[in-house]
């Protein structure tokens, strides 16, 4: 009973295996191969049942989160597609919410829609908001705008007319007549997709889902045939971005529920891990090759949300296209070991552009030519040239300084080590400020939680911002390097539908909850029966509610149970109870309206951790060792002890400064700072009061 999980970065390609029992926890990283992932995936795979003396054949599930769905969008790399909507509503993706998302900028660009509007196509019908029929479906405007369509050569087609939410009528007819007519278009009708009200967030999410469909398909029908074509028989699974996992049918139906694929996983990760160590608040930290992604652990579950933003600009609301599907609460941005440095208007400046896995930074010696922040971290010392991934990858720091001087030392009239930290400091501003957003700018306070930090480089630089934010504690976990794989491990496979149903609420409206309630059933049942036939499913409620009058809704966990008189008062209650958490206050006096509702069905299938991983030979640790490092708060290089992650004793003692490495990402340990291994192999590191640089 062998599982194994595979997480497909920008730069690396990160493993983790596990026997169902909670046995050994065995880690791999393998460059990604950005022609064809599933190379890399394949090579990993091969290491790594090596290793354990297993074959294909013996895993009984694989565990997949990829960034596919959401390259595509963001690089718009997704298939010509079409938008088939209301007349008179031609324009909804190109005016969106009339909002500038900076008015102060005189060159704003607004999001550039993912259908042209010359394939925006009209029909003729027209609906009311709850449902009834105010212009017949023509089904020879729905003909005309087929036939529009093809001649394009779109090869997906989205649905998304007025009021769909309400009824799917007629969009299920225009979905009927697509399909008689043109077969091979991929169809995605709002009514399935999204159906919540807010036509733009709606239609956006409905083209989006089209937009990406024959990409993942492929993608995943691609990789389901090169692992049964090495012995797997086992049941795959794809991460979905509200941190439970579906069947690839699921996944390419839906392709929109997979967006945040990838570091929905890894905050799943930060919060069983602070769970473990009794942090309820987190901040989770992924710093790997191409982006940072952060996320947000409150009272010991992931924060989520019910719409979120791809390709934002400078992390402003209203600058990125909205695609309204439940997710782990997330930000990324363009900071990784691979983001690029270099000089503009006379400043250093790093990413968002990266050098990915192809060619890389100047230290892989694989003809890349512009430094990186790893090329920098190498030249400050934080990194080992001889046991970069385990040893896998020698780094050539010769190389790097050369690419630091040429590019940016010479042209700034620094020396090298102040080139290098220059860097080091800008992409940590970076961060620092994405990481502002995420907590003091969504009213959290930073000194209330802990860090936790993974990824290939986040160890390297969550210390120094934590300490700019003043978060006291900083948490490496074991496997620090492939933590969303390892949150894979941990993940269930989780179903989550939703609708709008605009009701006020009164204590008499029990029948009318229920009966929403029996419609989200209805709809969750037929994909919930592919997971589970033993009735051993959590089913959890919860809606977005709001007084009378207000724009925008608070969310609202429902009670459990059966739905029985007295359940739209305990719903108005508990409504109230979150307005006051949230505001401080509940002295509004108006009826309480619930807008959009949820249900979501969680299977239990996560493993256990295991008690240590062991994909590193134990027999090979080095002893303490000591080099020079760069510490901009001890005002340049200095002497600094490191150590082997595994030659730490549970409550061992690192004052710092010190570097402590692993096979899969380093820690730096800052001066006043001090690091102690926990009971269960994390890594604790206190934040002390250390001098800024």
């Amino acid at each position: 009973m062998v599982r194994i999980a595979f997480d497909i970065g920008g730069t690396f390609t990160d493993f983790a295996l596990q026997a169902d029992d909670g046995g050994d926890l065995r880690i791999s990283k393998v460059p990604t191969t950005p022609r064809d992932p599933a190379i890399a995936v394949l090579d990993g795979l091969a290491v790594l049942l090596a290793e354990a003396s297993l074959s294909a054949a013996d895993i009984e599930t694989a565990l997949h989160a990829t960034t596919i769905a959401t390259n595509a969008i963001i690089e718009r790399k997704g298939r010509p597609t079409a938008l088939l909507t209301t007349r008179g509503f031609r324009d909804v993706l190109i005016v969106g919410r009339q909002k500038r998302y900076d008015i102060f900028d005189l060159y704003m660009e607004k999001p550039v829609p993912l259908v042209p509007r010359s394939a925006i196509l009209e029909v003729d019908e027209r609906l009311g908001p709850e449902g009834e029929v105010i212009v017949p479906l023509d089904m020879e405007s729905v003909d005309r705008a087929i036939d529009r369509a093809l001649e394009k050569g779109v090869e997906a087609v989205a649905v998304a007319l007025l009021h769909a939410y309400a009824s799917d009528a007629h969009e299920a007819l225009i979905a009927r007549r697509i399909e008689e007519r043109a077969p091979g278009l991929d169809v995605a009708i709002s009514s399935a997709v999204s159906p919540k009200y807010r036509e733009y967030e709606r239609a956006n999410t409905t083209v989006a889902n089209a937009y990406i469909k024959p990409i993942v398909r492929g993608y995943i029908a691609n990789l389901e045939r090169s692992l049964t074509d090495r012995g797997f028989e086992g049941e795959l699974f794809i991460m979905q971005s509200n941190g439970g996992l579906v069947s690839p049918a699921l996944a390419t139906e839906h392709p929109v529920r997979i967006v945040e694929s990838g570091p929905a996983a890894g905050v799943l990760m930060g919060a069983i891990v602070g769970r473990e160590e009794g942090f309820e608040h987190v901040i989770t930290f992924d710093m790997g090759g191409t982006t940072a992604k952060l996320g947000a652990v409150d009272h010991g579950e992931p924060a989520t949300v019910p719409t979120f933003e791809v390709d934002m600009v400078r992390f402003l609301k209203g600058s990125g296209l909205p695609l309204n599907i439940s997710s782990v609460e997330l930000l990324e941005i363009g900071a990784g070991g691979g983001s690029i440095a270099g000089i503009e208007m006379g400043l250093i400046k790093v990413g968002p552009e990266s050098a990915g896995a192809d060619p890389g930074p100047i230290c892989y010696g694989q003809g890349g030519a512009r430094p990186t922040v790893t090329d920098a971290n190498l030249v400050l010392g934080y990194l080992n040239p001889d046991y970069f991934n385990g040893g896998a990858l020698a780094l050539d720091a010769v190389a790097a300084r050369a690419g630091i001087e040429a590019v940016i030392a010479t042209p700034l009239s620094l020396s090298i080590d102040e080139a290098a930290w220059g860097i080091h400091a800008i992409v940590n501003s970076n961060m620092e400020r994405a990481m502002r957003i995420v907590s003091v700018e969504r009213g959290r306070d930073p000194r209330r939680y802990t860090l936790i930090a993974f990824g290939g480089a986040g160890p390297v630089h969550a210390a120094r911002i934590a300490r700019a934010l003043g978060i006291p504690k900083v948490l490496v976990p074991r496997a620090a390097g492939v933590g969303s794989a390892v949150g894979l491990l941990q993940a269930d496979a989780k179903l989550d539908v939703s609708l709008t149903r605009v009701l006020r609420l009164t204590p008499d409206s029990s029948r009318e909850i229920a009966a929403i309630y029996e419609d989200l059933g209805g709809r969750i049942a037929p994909d919930l029966g592919r997971f589970t036939d033993d009735g051993q499913v959590l089913i959890s409620r919860h809606a977005y509610m709001r007084f009378a009058g207000q724009g925008y809704e608070v969310k609202v966990e429902l009670p459990q149970g059966d739905i029985e008189d007295g359940y739209a008062a305990a719903a108005i209650q508990a409504f109230q109870s979150a307005y006051a958490s949230l505001y401080g206050y509940t002295g509004v006096e108006s009826a309480v309206e619930a807008v959009d509702w949820y249900l979501a069905a969680t299977v239990p299938t996560g493993a256990a951790h295991g008690t240590a991983p062991t994909g590193a030979d134990s027999s090979n640790i080095a002893p303490g060792t000591e080099r020079q490092v760069y510490f901009g708060e001890m005002g340049g290089s200095v002497p600094c002890p490191v150590l082997r992650r595994e030659a730490i004793a549970p409550g061992g003692e690192v004052r710092g400064p010190a570097i402590i490495e692993e096979g899969e990402a380093t820690t730096v340990v800052l001066p006043g700072d001090v690091a102690r291994l926990t009971g269960r192999g994390h890594l604790l590191i206190e934040i002390g009061e250390g001098g800024e640089a």
